[in-house]
């Protein structure tokens, strides 16, 4: 099925009779399902597209759907957010991650929309959760697109000039789809309003191509590409259509004014007109085309010429537009990375890109996990004060038991350290000053949750299938992150539910983070080790032993049931104060208790 053309997308945006206006009517084509990738030689002529998010430069959306959006749009407008879920449905390199097994427990969506939002020209953007939730939940498996991303982090954190240029093409791409999305009113409306969408497009091609001077990471695609733009016969047109529509003539005027500050008299002295322009027709020529036209039975107005000269240009450059939508959504991953490190400094705080080992080494040569100034991003979103901690083992694939009081920081650390190794492996900053980490095939994040009306099971019941499912879905190497292990039962079983769990672990080598309140047990695997690379850290309590939120090794001697019973009021002598307070109302109420 063809592709419909401008005149096409005008036709199904009126009625039959073309003298009552336009309708209200809109036809929306949107992508049904993200695309496969689409490389730069797969259509002849298109240029490289300026992708930022994959080392290989590929058109990632689906491009007929996008011209087809496109094409509507320029003809009448398009409703807000059209083009935005083109950019959500942008397909991306391969991983091995599967977001069902952590997305929701270590809140992704809540850490983009709260700690990832920047500000473009006095606006807040939330970048598009979609498509930046899977670029970060779905780590690129190659490594050489995780560099990409890193180098480009590192030239803009290095360049003020870079940054700049950053957020001005972002800004200029907004104000492009902004345009786009604006509806016409009348026909003459329309004319100005596309005329007004090819001086936003301009404008961003110009940006690209004018900025990032210097850059020597992935950032220089962006130059190259609206370079080669500008290159083209099409650019060229649109340049001269808009001059043209800029300046049909410069006009010399001589103005009189009086004593009392008002104009007497204004004449012209000279009228040049724009011939060097290749839409200029002279006076003469313009009265004859028209005198043609009428003769052979046409009657049509300077509008409707002006329209098809606007047409033509828009689909010279529509190949090169659909690439433009692609690079809003790769430019807000980089924004959202700045807005992250910029949020963190004003935390006092810092962020940074980690030193990443990848899989090929032996396992005794493999370096350990290193993680100065670690912090949990999702605290920036809050009043907290945030307390920055250091985790550090000797191997990366150790099993690290946590213990300590309740509102240590238990759960905030393992949040921590599931995020830093999705954002990480994803090529973007993680929270911490320095850290030193290991890819890893995939993570399995498992947090205690609220019951839930519909479970059928018990607590212990819905413990038991999260084991499961963590043994079903696990490979060799890697990360998993409990929370509470074993705690749905009476201590004896769970012990020995505890103990399995570890001992299997073990066989498949994984980066494992599990809390538990078993002190005892952890006490005793603290002394017997009886599987390989197990290590202790507990929460440090300072001397009137009050929790740090650092980490030391050892075990916990006491989970402080008491210090957290009495911070919440759940004391004996608060609950028998309680109690009285009941009956004296009760009987107040005229009836004394049974």
């Amino acid at each position: 099925m063809p592709r419909p053309s401008l005149a096409t997308a005008e036709r199904r945006r009126r009625t039959p009779d073309e003298r009552s206006g336009p309708t209200h009517r809109r036809l929306e084509i949107v992508s049904a399902a993200p695309p496969e990738p689409v490389l730069p030689d797969a259509s002849p002529g298109q240029r490289a597209a300026p992708d930022l998010l994959c080392h290989r430069p590929a058109l990632r959306v689906d491009a007929r759907a996008v011209k087809e959006s496109l094409t509507f749009a320029f003809a009448g407008g398009a409703p807000a957010g059209a083009l935005d879920r083109h950019v959500e449905s942008a397909s991306l390199p391969a991983s091995t991650w599967d977001p069902a097994r952590f997305a929701q427990h270590v809140f992704l969506q809540e850490l983009i929309v709260g700690c990832l939002h920047f500000t473009s020209e006095g606006r807040t953007r939330i970048p598009s959760p979609a498509l930046l939730g899977r670029a970060l939940s779905q780590p690129p498996s190659d490594r050489d697109t995780v560099e990409l991303r890193r180098e480009i982090f590192r030239e803009l954190t290095g360049s003020e000039a870079l940054r700049r240029d950053l957020a001005r093409a972002y800004a200029a791409l907004r104000r492009w789809v902004s345009q786009l999305e604006t509806i016409s009113i009348s026909r003459r409306e329309g004319s100005r309003r596309r005329l007004d969408i090819l001086v936003a497009a301009k404008e961003a091609f110009d940006a690209l191509a004018d900025g990032f001077a210097g850059a020597r990471s992935g950032l220089a695609r962006l130059p190259a590409f609206g370079a080669a733009v500008r290159e083209t016969e099409a650019y060229r047109r649109l340049a001269d259509l808009l001059a043209y529509d800029e300046e049909l003539a410069t006009l010399e005027v001589r103005i009189r004014v009086g004593a009392d500050g008002h104009v007497r008299d204004l004449r012209a002295l000279s009228v040049r007109e724009n011939s060097e322009n290749r839409f200029y027709q002279s006076p003469i020529g313009r009265v004859i085309t028209k005198l043609v036209m009428l003769w052979r039975g046409y009657r049509f107005s300077d509008d409707e010429v002006l329209a098809r000269y606007v047409n033509g240009v828009f689909e010279g450059i529509e190949d090169d537009l659909v690439a433009l939508v692609q690079l809003v959504g790769d430019l807000e991953f980089y924004l959202a990375g700045l807005a992250l490190r910029e949020r963190a400094r004003a935390a006092g705080l810092a962020v940074c890109l980690p030193d990443l080992a990848w899989p090929g080494a032996a396992r005794d040569e493999a370096p350990g996990r290193a993680l100065k100034g670690l912090f949990n991003p999702l605290l920036l979103a809050t009043s907290a004060s945030i307390v920055a901690c250091d985790i550090a083992t000797e191997h990366h694939d150790a099993t690290v038991i946590v213990t300590g009081p309740n509102s240590g920081g238990k759960t905030r650390l393992l949040e921590a350290l599931s995020l830093a190794q999705m954002l990480g492996q994803a090529g973007f900053f993680v929270p911490a000053a320095e850290a030193r980490l290991s890819s890893c095939h995939g993570l399995f994040v498992s947090l205690i949750e609220q019951a839930q009306a519909d479970q059928s099971e018990g607590r212990l019941g819905m413990e038991l299938l999260r084991i499961r499912s963590l043994f079903e879905a696990m490979q060799v190497g890697d990360m998993v992150v409990l929370d509470e292990l074993c705690s749905g039962t009476n201590p004896s079983e769970g012990e020995e539910i505890f103990q399995l769990v570890i001992s299997l672990l073990a066989e498949l080598r994984p980066q494992a983070f599990i809390t538990t309140h078993f002190l005892e047990l952890a006490a005793r695997l603290e002394r017997e080790r009886p599987v390989d690379r197990l290590v202790f850290l507990q929460v440090e309590l300072d001397a009137q032993q009050w929790p740090t939120y650092q980490f030391v090794d050892g075990v916990a001697r006491t989970s402080l049931a008491h210090r957290t019973a009495a911070r919440l009021g759940v004391t004996r002598e608060e609950l028998v104060a309680l109690v009285e307070r009941s009956k004296r109302a009760h009987r107040r109420r005229g009836v004394e208790p049974a």
